[in-house]
């Protein structure tokens, strides 16, 4: 997904939406969690030394549950990991990465995979990557990302890949729904419920504009994955589905996103529509499919802090705006793992 310079120009639409209403001291609630944010990710450095802190403290049995992962999966050699921000884990410590700007992390799914396990990883991930990255250079402001195909090989033994949602413009239209649902969602009493101006905008004329660009995403990705099996024929490949990013039922997100319910549930919707066409591009492909929605429901950025695994637009854990944090991205790990495990 985008950097995180335009992701966070997004949250200042948000805390006007709070500061307007939400109570003075609920308003000044939600400064003080934006400012806890910005500390939050200010003190990386030092959160991550604490994590890995305690990672060594649990070597033990994490050495045991890396080995028996190993035992039970027939899998050796190397894993190249594709994808955009959702699976380099943007803005969650400790960044790492061989091209600035990318936005990878140790603490995301592919790094999490490899070592369970126990694979030589590549990770070719860059946030704001689509589909046309696969098999292009991308820039990214700091660096040159390569062509993410260009690491596959014969030798390849797993690839995993996650990708669509910038092809369709999701932030885009996240940020189009808190434009014209800026006022709508300040109506009191629930009573931008039933309002849909962003589901009205993309559905103008009888034609749904996102499920048009959908469509496009599966051609493109399905010429894709027939490259990855070009380039490398032994590997086993699975096509990594999108977590769930918003309440289907569109309640629940009070002022955390500016948008109405109505459109809330609307985006849901997208998602889900999204994720299903690229489950259906990969069994066609013959490759397998990661569902990561499902294992996240009720843990969408609309849910309390302490169990959300995706973050809102004023995040309160150290990742970036709309996109997974380090238990989002453990449980992804978890899902992949799973799926590896269940087809040895």
């Amino acid at each position: 997904m985008p950097d995180l310079k335009t992701l966070f120009s997004l949250a200042g639409i948000t805390l006007l939406v709070a500061g307007c209403s939400a109570t003075p001291g609920a308003a000044s609630g939600a400064a003080s969690g934006a400012a806890s944010a910005g500390a939050a990710s200010a003190g990386a450095a030092s959160a991550g030394a604490a994590s890995a802190g305690a990672a060594s403290a649990g070597a033990a049995s994490a050495g045991a549950a890396s080995a028996g992962a190993a035992s039970a999966n027939v899998l050796r050699g190397s894993y190249v990991a594709l994808g955009d921000s959702y699976t380099a884990g943007l803005g969650i410590p400790e960044q790492a990465g061989a091209t600035a700007g990318c936005g990878q992390s140790t603490s995301s799914y592919p790094y999490l995979v490899a070592r369970s396990l126990r694979l030589d990883l590549t990770d070719m991930s860059c946030s704001s990557a689509t589909i046309a990255d696969m098999t292009a250079a991308q820039p990214t402001g700091d660096g040159t990302n390569p062509a993410q195909l260009g690491a596959l090989s014969s030798g390849t033994a797993l690839v995993t890949v996650s990708i669509g949602g910038n092809d369709i413009g999701l932030i885009d239209i996240v940020t189009k729904c808190t434009e014209l649902d800026l006022v709508p969602a300040l109506i009191p009493g629930g009573g931008s419920s039933t309002l849909t101006p962003c589901e009205d905008f993309y559905t103008s004329g009888g034609t749904d504009q996102i499920r048009q660009r959908i469509r496009s995403v599966t051609g493109h990705l399905a010429d894709t994955l027939t490259q990855i099996r070009e380039r490398a024929p032994h590997a086993r490949v699975y096509v990594v589905g999108y977590p769930d990013l918003l309440p289907a039922g569109g309640g629940g997100c009070g002022g955390a996103l500016g948008i109405t319910a109505g459109d809330i549930a609307f985006l849901n919707r997208e998602e889900v529509r999204l994720n299903g066409a690229l489950e259906q591009v990969a069994r066609a492909a013959g490759d397998g499919y990661v569902d990561t929605y499902t294992p996240s429901q009720g843990h969408d950025a609309c849910s309390a802090p302490a169990s959300r695994w995706l973050e809102p637009l004023l995040t309160t854990s150290a990742a970036a705006p709309l996109h997974p944090n380090a238990a989002g991205e453990r449980a992804m790990a978890d899902a992949v793992v799973e799926a590896v495990k269940s087809a040895s």
